[in-house]
């Protein structure tokens, strides 16, 4: 055995592991690296993309079953949970009346973020994983069709199922934001990541996904619960209004810490130039590519609420830690007038014809 290759291979994978490329260096490198694949791609199209998808792709009708089973697990268990907990214990409370709809909907989530970035921390930090130390490993040994870890599955079908129960919720169940459209068009994405990574044996790199984005979920969600419990029964506490504000403060420099460095410096390094190095031809480069890149401008669209808030607090138009995609009660009163007016004017109308002026 040649100890001396052995030894260069160890040196080369320690050195990889510890390199942190710089925005420009991926942005040139993954232009160059996209840009060549492109040209080099002779039979790109539909019959192409079609003869990959069948060929490489492996799902059963059993999984996308259990896929659909929890996501109605999902939406059963937070109802339960609104109905016969969250709820009354908003009124029990005494928070404020305009809150006791919205609270409900920040415990499901703080709830169910937690428990996944907790079980994707396990999975990269306390097992033999090491895809956060070192992403280009994500698509290492990478073959068509190989078996998928329990481990990894199972966190699997806990985040499919759980962005197929939200596109529902964000329509039907959650408080409607002027950011909701886009959201679900997030969730929309984010679950054909899911699904698709699945059946194409990327699940390697969609652990470190899931747990780069689920940590600020968290935070957001544990600021808003302590910004609906700051003012109970009339009274201001003062332990929330800090842990607000302490909450405010970690999930702006967690999201760009996490979504807008390590996410595009890790994921999009791996799935944009190492990949195509560790499997040349690997099958949906593009598709898989163009789907993160989606999700990096979503998570630079959402900075900007981040941004617009902290302007917000520093020219004293914001007073206290406050949700900027919600809107404000002149803006419902305005949309609730304009659906009653549109609401009256449908009531007069019946047929074709103009009743009132009848």
């Amino acid at each position: 055995m040649d100890t001396s290759k052995m030894d260069d291979a160890s040196s080369s994978d320690s050195m990889e592991m510890e390199m942190t490329p710089g925005y420009m260096e991926l942005t040139s490198r993954a232009y160059s690296v996209m840009f060549s694949a492109f040209m080099d791609c002779k039979d790109c199209g539909l019959e192409l993309s079609i003869r990959t998808l069948l060929d490489h792709a492996y799902i059963t009708w059993m999984e996308i079953f259990m896929l659909f089973i929890c996501t109605v697990m999902w939406t059963k268990v937070r109802k339960g949970l609104t109905v016969y907990f969250f709820e009354p214990f908003g009124q029990w409370c005494r928070i404020q009346p305009k809150d006791v709809s919205k609270m409900p909907e920040s415990a499901w989530k703080l709830v169910f973020y937690t428990m996944s970035w907790s079980y994707s921390t396990y999975l990269l930090f306390f097992t033999s994983y090491s895809f956060f130390q070192n992403p280009p490993s994500v698509f290492y040994d990478w073959k068509s069709g190989m078996s998928v870890p329990t481990d990894i599955a199972i966190a699997y079908l806990i985040q499919g199922s759980f962005y197929g129960h939200s596109i529902y919720a964000t329509v039907y169940m959650d408080e409607w934001r002027k950011d909701s459209l886009v959201m679900v068009v997030h969730h929309f994405i984010t679950l054909a990541l899911i699904t698709f990574s699945y059946a194409f044996r990327y699940h390697n790199i969609g652990i470190l996904v899931l747990f780069l984005h689920d940590i600020n979920d968290v935070q957001l969600e544990f600021t808003k619960i302590n910004v609906y419990f700051k003012t109970r029964g009339g009274k201001e506490y003062f332990i929330n209004d800090v842990l607000s504000n302490m909450g405010a403060v970690s999930f702006s420099i967690t999201w760009f810490w996490f979504r807008l460095y390590w996410f595009p410096l890790k994921v999009l390094w791996a799935s944009c130039i190492t990949s195509i190095q560790s499997v040349p031809n690997i099958p949906f480069y593009f598709f898989f590519n163009m789907l993160l890149f989606a999700l990096l401008l979503m998570n630079i669209y959402w900075f900007l609420f981040i941004v617009l808030f902290v302007a917000k607090v520093l020219t004293g138009q914001m007073k206290e830690v406050n949700d900027v995609r919600e809107y404000d009660e002149d803006d419902l009163k305005e949309r609730k007038d304009s659906s009653d007016e549109a609401s009256t004017e449908g009531k007069h109308v019946q047929n074709g014809i103009n009743k009132k002026q009848q």
